[in-house]
């Protein structure tokens, strides 16, 4: 238990901001399985749609720090990749 109200602010916040986090990350992961079910079943048109999403919340994500903004560049990288192959594949 912290000693100074200050610290017990702290806590609170930390407590808060972790949930948050937690719900933006899980919301990340849920839209990046959305676009790779849709690029692995071939489904381009709405693994592009759901890609579209991903990238916005991976980028907004990004820029209050939830994910480093490398890692959502590498996940985007990574979902733009599945999309190419699929299309390709459906040719």
């Amino acid at each position: 238990m912290p000693n100074k109200k200050a610290a017990a602010k702290h806590m609170r916040q930390t407590r808060v901001r972790s949930q948050q986090n937690r719900s933006a990350r899980s919301e990340l992961r849920t839209l990046s399985r959305k676009v790779m079910n849709a690029a692995g079943a071939g489904k381009v048109e709405e693994a592009e749609a759901n890609f579209k999403v991903a990238a916005k919340r991976l980028d907004q994500a990004a820029s209050k720090n939830v994910i480093h903004k490398n890692a959502a560049s590498r996940k985007k990288s990574r979902l733009a990749h599945a999309i190419v192959k699929a299309k390709k594949s459906a040719s």
